[in-house]
């Protein structure tokens, strides 16, 4: 005889895969900073505490580099686009009705429009000419670090966080990952402060990385099926 479950019918989410479309950001995002790191060669991609000449030194002698790292982080904000549109879709076909997906929504798409603000910065940063100004090229440099450090830390914390509380209400995701993602909202807010003391840098890439994981393990667990509602 058929079981009760098996005769429940449920209805399955029809978009991207997001823990497919999480990987395909990350990766893309990860593959971005090798050619600017000391993977890559030296000089490497400068702090926010370097010298203008430390800064018109690795302009003007990694142009390529720096060419494909914004080609890279400029389509990883692509799947990160999707990845927040879809999110929100799936949160709301699970039946979530609340402030915190379009709370997420915001952060998501602000967090890929600076991704790709910031990389084409550093495009046209790779152009003959625009290294051999130091002024010129410190003010791009530390516009895209602002959109690419706190610009990113903290809406991308409002992602997370738009999601895991909207998550946790309905019990759609397991405590530890609710909980790991609003750890990351709160490291990823606080970046901000960053920008009036440099020894809160740490901040971003604690927010960054361990969030590009959470992203990966949220979108392999948040449910894609629920049950059909049964009429009166």
């Amino acid at each position: 005889m058929t079981s009760t479950l098996e005769q429940t019918p449920t209805l399955r989410f029809r978009g991207p895969h997001l823990g497919l479309v999480a990987l395909a950001f990350v990766a893309l995002f990860v593959a971005a900073l090798f050619p600017v790191t000391a993977f890559g060669g030296t000089p490497y991609f400068p702090g926010p505490a370097a010298t203008i000449a430390q800064m018109v030194d690795f302009f003007s002698r990694r142009q390529s580099g720096v060419l494909l790292c914004a080609f890279l982080q400029f389509g990883s904000a692509i799947p990160l686009g999707i990845f927040t549109a879809t999110v929100v879709s799936q949160l709301r076909f699970l039946g979530v009705r609340a402030a915190g997906t379009h709370i997420a929504l915001f952060g998501g798409f602000l967090t890929a429009t600076n991704i790709m603000i910031t990389s084409s910065i550093l495009w046209a940063m790779t152009y003959p000419g625009v290294a051999d100004d130091p002024a010129l090229t410190q003010a791009l440099y530390r516009i895209s670090f602002g959109l690419g450090g706190p610009g990113f830390s903290v809406p991308f914390g409002i992602l997370l966080a738009g999601v895991s509380v909207t998550a946790a209400f309905h019990r759609l995701l397991p405590k530890w990952l609710v909980v790991a993602g609003l750890v990351l909202a709160i490291i990823g807010e606080l970046s901000w402060f960053q920008m009036i003391n440099i020894k809160l840098l740490p901040l971003i890439p604690l927010t960054r990385f361990p969030g590009y994981l959470w992203m990966i393990a949220a979108g392999f667990a948040l449910p894609r099926r629920r049950l059909v509602k049964a009429s009166a």
